[in-house]
């Protein structure tokens, strides 16, 4: 009976939504938690984690914007400046922490929305 009526108002595909979009978020964090060390191969991990955290990012915006907007705006800013901050870097430990910091905006960025996901249900 329940179930019944939460397929009628849409509830579980939100539900259902909101977990597979975390559900990408969290394999983000386990692919990106061993990084730790500025290489090609890692900063290549990183990108590619940020242009996913963007697309998923902008349809949970497009999903509930009440919700996502700030994190749409803010944490995708955030992000963009730390690698910014890291292509500018000049010399080889300015990148290694540059480098950190941009992973640690990601991650930020991730937990961040993974919790918005929980809390919006």
């Amino acid at each position: 009976m329940m179930v019944q009526f939460l397929l009628g108002t849409g509830i579980f595909t939100a539900i259902m939504g909101y977990a597979k979009e975390r559900g990408k978020l969290e394999q983000l964090i386990v692919k990106i938690a061993s990084i730790n060390t500025y290489d090609q191969k890692s900063l290549a991990i990183l990108v590619d984690s940020y242009e996913k955290y963007s697309h998923t990012v902008r349809i949970l915006k497009n999903k509930n914007a009440d919700s996502f907007m700030d994190l749409y705006t803010n944490e995708l800013q955030a992000i963009k400046e730390a690698k910014k901050t890291l292509r500018e870097s000049d010399s080889d430990e300015n990148r290694q922490l540059n480098f950190v910091a941009y992973k640690a905006s990601i991650v930020s960025a991730l937990e961040k929305t993974i919790k918005t996901t929980l809390d919006t249900l």
